[in-house]
């Protein structure tokens, strides 16, 4: 039994996880990369110098639906894979220090700025884990098969996670036949693996806890942040854009299938519909801060309101919200105050244990 499926069994068996025969799998295959990185490690002496090196192994591609436990194998593999030097970075950031890694090349009156940046990147990482990747952007799609290609010329092993299989990135994506070639060249250079496990771990952390809180204060942030916390293993999320008819919405925080946002910057701000939409389709679950009470004269807020609750509430979108009032006091006169009563219905039904779901368990 190799590194990585010990390690799991050992946290089965302390109790910090529940055995699952498909986590199990994919940690498996983990074990099976990590035994060929180690075994390419190369030798020294004289002789080595005259040996061809050795083809590297495949990467992995791990795909799943949100909390079945991919980032947390992954992490198992980077933490025990006896390679030199590897990096661990959410998709995201990793990204946004390849845009500016571009932008300085491009300053320096490179003609071709992608190459370097892949062989510097090469250089940083015989081994890179990526956390969920997801393509988004058009100038990410446009990016990121030459920047593949060129690490994987360089020898670097790619293991990455998504909510996503291959075929689903960039979905809906403005000029999406460019970015087919990607998705070939992840079928081509890294084995796609599906982590098909029935139940979502990290819903159970939420269980007895309240996701609608009021009123607004120092407690219910900390009770918010808690909850963030429990759902993304992670204290702050990546910033990171959505294209939505060829412009961008700016998700201040995303992380594992959640993203973040003040009701200022998505109902305080104009936007419609087509965001809305574009984040029940990106994200399950939405975090929303400081939701005021409305007054009459905030009839543009209590629309967009009632427009974000009924896209998220179609979409089966789970909702965590920090609020001035309980749903029925946050507009309780104004203009569109009749087609608020549906969405303070709405809002309770998205409180309750069958909302979240049945398929979940303690972690």
């Amino acid at each position: 039994m190799g590194a990585i499926l010990t390690e799991y069994q050992l946290r089965c068996g302390a109790g910090t996880l529940k055995p699952d025969a498909a986590q199990r799998a994919v940690a498996a295959r983990l074990d099976a990369l990590a035994t060929a990185l180690t075994a390419q490690v190369p030798s020294s002496g004289l002789l080595a110098r005259f040996r061809k090196p050795a083809a590297p192994p495949k990467g992995l591609y791990i795909h799943g639906e949100v909390g079945r436990g991919k980032t947390m194998l992954m992490d198992i593999f980077y933490e025990t894979a006896e390679t030199a030097p590897k990096r661990r970075v959410h998709f995201h950031a990793f990204m946004q220090d390849v845009h500016r890694r571009l932008h300085a090349a491009r300053q320096s009156h490179r003609q071709d700025a992608i190459a370097p940046v892949a062989k510097a990147l090469a250089k940083e990482a015989r081994l890179l884990c990526l956390d969920e990747m997801q393509v988004t952007d058009i100038a990410d799609a446009m990016i990121v098969g030459r920047l593949f290609e060129g690490l994987l010329a360089a020898g670097t092993v790619i293991v990455t996670t998504s909510n996503l299989a291959p075929g689903q990135l960039y979905r809906n994506g403005l000029n999406r036949q460019l970015f087919l070639p990607f998705i070939a060249l992840i079928g081509e250079r890294l084995d796609v693996v599906s982590l098909e496990s029935p139940t979502d771990y990290r819903l159970g952390r939420v269980k007895a806890h309240e996701t609608f809180l009021t009123p607004i204060s120092a407690q219910t942030d900390a009770r918010l942040q808690d909850l963030w916390q429990r759902l993304t293993d992670t204290e702050r999320g990546e910033p990171m854009d959505i294209g939505v008819l060829g412009r961008k919405l700016h998700v201040p925080q995303a992380a594992h299938g959640c993203a973040r946002f003040s009701f200022a910057e998505l109902c305080g701000q104009p936007l419609g519909p087509p965001d809305y939409l574009a984040l029940a389709q990106n994200f399950q679950i939405l975090f929303l801060e400081h939701i005021p009470e409305l007054n009459p004269d905030s009839r543009n807020e209590a629309k967009r309101f009632v427009l974000l609750i009924d896209t998220l509430y179609d979409g089966k979108i789970r909702l965590v919200a920090t609020s001035a009032q309980a749903p029925e006091g946050i507009y309780p006169a104004g203009d569109h105050a009749v087609e608020f009563g549906r969405t303070v219905s709405r809002l309770k039904e998205m409180q309750s244990a069958s909302w979240w779901g049945k398929k979940i368990a303690e972690t």
